[in-house]
């Protein structure tokens, strides 16, 4: 009897459904739905930079294979926006448009890693990490952080105490998803000294750097610019998920690298995706400074119904529901909100610690229904 080809073990290890286990359900719910899992918006981009406003009698050869970097254009404008917003001098060179943030991180991990690395994960972090590490073979080592460490010499201490002879790169997030935590510039500083020492690399995740309400967003690049390696998403800033564009600035050699790694899996980010975010960086600014107002108000009147701090920053807030559970466990509050039409992603997601929190989005519908979300979601935590 012939046997079936064998799965990775790492592959087989990742999970599928990461943001909610009830999606497939959604179909046929009776009620509202209110889809808080997943990190996304409900504005749409301003028009001018949506996918229909492109045409391809503007633009020669909008439907051909396009340059694996990225539109010259919209590189040239990507290191300008890197001088004047971030304080970080790149060539063009130095720049790599990606398939979202997420597909510039895969991009990253694969021209670095080799299996058995280690990855240093700030936790809580954004879900999509781990398996980015794990699909290319590498460890994920989460290091409790943003919810635990409430000093400078702490968070230090943190990573300090998970380094290892097979550590390669540090990830940080700021604004955190999904705390919402701004790191502040001297956390910033000090972990970049300790990755100098260590000799690591750093992926520093900065897709929420336009939604910062408490504090000032700093990329880490400026304390070492050698080593780091700056992501960033049109998704996040602009409401554009569906294009699949976001990019990297870090040192040439790696850049270049994450380059190889990008062109034999997808190639190039979408070119009409590419020609939307070039009209983003260019006219959008006055659509960022709305969605930065409405969020900072929509997350500060969501903490407040569910008894929390309202967010320095990014679109989520996470909540220990330990003390809430019955003996179901979190799936059965999950559960209970699912009955209510509330989605909310399993903390478990975002770091082997989190088992008993859960993450929402509170960009992901608009306010008025946000606000009902919420007292729903608080109904349910009150009731069990």
């Amino acid at each position: 009897m012939s046997s079936e080809p064998a799965i990775a073990s790492e592959t087989r290890s990742m999970p599928g459904a990461i943001y909610s286990p009830f999606a497939d359900r959604l179909v046929g719910h009776p009620g509202p739905l209110f889809p808080l899992h997943v990190g996304d918006t409900w504005r749409d981009p301003f028009i001018g930079a949506r996918s229909e406003d492109i045409h391809a009698a503007d633009h020669p050869r909008l439907h051909a294979y396009g340059n694996t970097r990225g539109l010259p254009e919209l590189i040239d404008r990507i290191v300008e926006k890197l001088r004047a917003r971030n304080g970080l001098e790149h060539a063009s060179e130095e720049i790599l448009v990606t398939a979202g943030a997420t597909g510039g991180l895969a991009t990253l991990a694969g021209a670095v890693l080799s299996p058995g690395d280690e990855m240093l994960i700030l936790a809580p972090f954004w879900p999509l990490i781990r398996g980015i590490a794990q699909g290319f073979r590498a460890r994920p080592v989460e290091v409790p952080f943003h919810d635990r460490v409430a000093t400078l010499e702490e968070a230090v201490r943190a990573v300090e105490s998970r380094l290892s002879s097979r550590s390669r790169v540090l990830y940080v997030s700021t604004p955190s998803n999904p705390t919402g935590r701004v790191l502040p510039g001297s956390w910033l500083e000090a972990l970049a000294d300790l990755a100098r020492r260590a000799n690591l690399w750093i992926f520093s995740d900065e897709v929420y750097e336009d939604y910062v309400y408490e504090g000032e967003h700093v990329s880490i690049a400026r304390f070492a610019p050698e080593r780091t390696v700056s992501v960033y998403s049109f998704s996040k800033s602009h409401a554009m998920a569906g294009q699949r564009v976001g990019y990297l600035a870090g040192p040439e050699r790696v850049v270049s690298e994450a380059r190889k790694i990008g062109t034999h899996i997808y190639y190039h980010a979408p070119i009409v995706g590419q020609h939307t975010a070039l009209v983003a960086m260019n006219e959008g600014a006055p659509w960022v400074e709305a969605a930065r107002t409405e969020y900072r108000e929509t997350g500060a009147r969501v903490a407040e119904i569910l008894g929390l701090p309202a967010p320095e920053g990014g679109t989520f807030l996470f909540l220990d529901v330990a003390s809430r559970l019955d003996d179901r466990g979190l799936d059965g509050l999950l559960e209970d909100c699912f009955a209510e039409g509330v989605l909310v992603a399993p903390g478990g997601s975002c770091g082997t610690d989190y088992a008993e929190w859960i993450r929402l989005c509170f960009t992901a519908t608009p306010p008025g229904d946000m606000l009902e979300a919420a007292r729903r979601l608080s109904n349910v935590i009150r009731r069990v």
